[in-house]
């Protein structure tokens, strides 16, 4: 997952060709830590369609500020410039997966490919 900052966040998220997740944490939050090993794993599965990121609210407050993030861990899921899905706390990775079925085309959702 790449470190997006408030100088970046404009071009690499909301003017993205792709859907774009990102992680608002702090390095002091223990919950955060617990839910990386979740995205990494999302990451892996649907890098090639869905651009996975993270800001350190701490470094840059700007746009946590801006998309109403007052609790952390909070994952949003970005598509067209658009916030689309919103994960707050540390959740079970269903949660997540959830999240992504919003932007996911359904022949992807489940991991499986549709035989032609």
């Amino acid at each position: 997952m790449r470190e997006v900052t408030d100088a970046t966040f404009e071009q690499e998220v909301l003017q993205a060709d792709r859907p774009v997740v990102v992680d608002f944490w702090a390095p002091w939050c223990g919950p955060c830590h617990a839910i990386t090993p979740v995205l990494e794993s999302l990451e892996s599965e649907h890098g090639d369609r869905i651009d996975f990121t993270k800001v350190n609210i701490d470094q840059n407050p700007d746009f946590a500020s801006r998309y109403g993030v007052l609790a952390i861990p909070t994952v949003i899921l970005f598509d067209g410039g658009d916030a689309k899905e919103t994960v707050l706390g540390a959740r079970p990775r269903s949660h997540y997966e959830q999240a992504l079925r919003e932007v996911l085309p359904a022949t992807q959702r489940d991991g499986s490919a549709v035989a032609e």
